[in-house]
């Protein structure tokens, strides 16, 4: 059972009980957020590939905690001008850890006829 997600402008290859680091979400520690941008997932053998998104299908992940990542420094300079700034960066990360992978409600093509 695996979903591809994407959440800030990324994709991410997940499975339940999985913990992964992503951009920012706004939540709270303990939150349940859902994430129903899925691209593709596999549930019991039933593999479903969206285009772009797999209608109903959803993934629920706990938010463990919100943090910032390691300093990046960006330095910059112009040769013999005695210019030069240097700046910082930290991003921030929220990290998830997968509880459940749901296809959701399917519409069958018996229902769609009728």
């Amino acid at each position: 059972m695996f979903a591809i997600v994407e959440t800030g402008g990324k994709q991410y290859n997940v499975h339940q009980g999985r913990v992964l680091r992503v951009e920012k979400i706004d939540a709270a520690e303990g939150d349940q957020v859902v994430l129903d941008k899925v691209l593709a997932a596999e549930v019991d053998g039933d593999l479903q590939i969206g285009t772009p998104y797999v209608s109903g299908a959803q993934v629920k992940a706990k938010v463990l905690s919100q943090g910032k990542g390691k300093k990046i420094l960006v330095f910059k300079y112009k040769p013999k001008k005695n210019y030069r700034r240097r700046k910082g960066h930290r991003q921030l990360f929220t990290e998830l850890m997968v509880q459940e992978i749901s296809l959701g409600q399917q519409d069958s093509d018996a229902a769609v006829e009728s």
